[in-house]
């Protein structure tokens, strides 16, 4: 795996494109214009005739309707290290995660060699999530004879849906032992998120929340930091136990 030096030039595209696109999600947010008035172009307002927003004009002069913009194809983000403004976002672990809606998913894979597999996977729209998308990209095949000691460190715990594939896949490959640190629990008061965990841990998955510390080692670990140092925000610890002691009633 590359060091962070070495990180390729698709990444940085990758990291551009999603900083426009919050950029752009914040425009969206601006205050709409009052009734009478025109959104403002170059500066000026223009009046409002008939009470509608030039649409004709906008459109044309037909009045036709723009057609409903099409999202980009799915696709699985990959990398080496993460953006240290959306690890800051993705990763803190506030009680309602307003506004996060993908999935952050660092790894360490252990096969017993000198070296470990290390890396980063961040789920885009809707499709395959990360935690499927780990055993279709990072490990594609399955070796019986090999041991594999995976850690993931984690956004927000698995949706119900991957906690049942995940399940399924610790039953069929007895060789894999998964450990899973997640920053903050989806949807922890669902009954069919809370069976999913427990199915999960029944199969052999070590479920924990990360505590500072862990915060720390992920920053120094994944992100791109620059060299600097890991300062927690405010709630950090009483958020981690929080979240902790709702685990631990998830599970007991």
């Amino acid at each position: 795996m590359a060091d962070r030096k070495s990180s390729s030039g698709v990444g940085s595209r990758q990291t551009v494109k999603r900083k426009e696109r919050a950029e752009n999600e914040a425009k969206k947010e601006e205050k709409p214009p009052k009734e009478g008035e025109k959104p403002e172009v170059n500066g000026k307002k223009e009046a409002v005739e008939n009470g509608e927003a030039g649409a004709g004009v906008e459109n044309g002069g037909n009045g036709e309707k723009p057609e409903p913009m099409e999202l980009p194809p799915f696709e699985i983000i990959t990398g080496d290290r993460i953006d240290p403004f959306f690890y800051k976002f993705q990763f803190k672990n506030v009680e309602y995660s307003s506004g996060r809606n993908k999935t952050f998913l660092c790894y360490l894979v252990d096969q017993g060699s000198d070296s470990l597999l290390r890396g980063y996977l961040e789920d885009e729209h809707a499709g395959a999530h990360a935690e499927d998308a780990f055993f279709q990209q990072v490990l594609p095949n399955y070796d019986p004879a090999c041991k594999y000691t995976i850690t993931w460190y984690m956004s927000s715990s698995p949706c119900a849906a991957c906690a049942g594939k995940l399940t399924e896949i610790l039953k069929a490959r007895k060789s894999v032992r998964l450990t899973i640190f997640s920053a903050r629990l989806f949807d922890w008061e669902e009954p069919e998120i809370q069976a999913g965990l427990k199915a999960l841990a029944a199969a052999g998955c070590k479920l924990r929340m990360m505590k500072p510390l862990d915060f720390t080692y992920t920053w120094d670990t994944f992100v791109e930091n620059d060299e600097e140092p890991f300062t927690p925000w405010e709630d950090c610890q009483d958020n981690y136990e929080y979240y902790q002691d709702k685990l631990a009633d998830i599970l007991q």
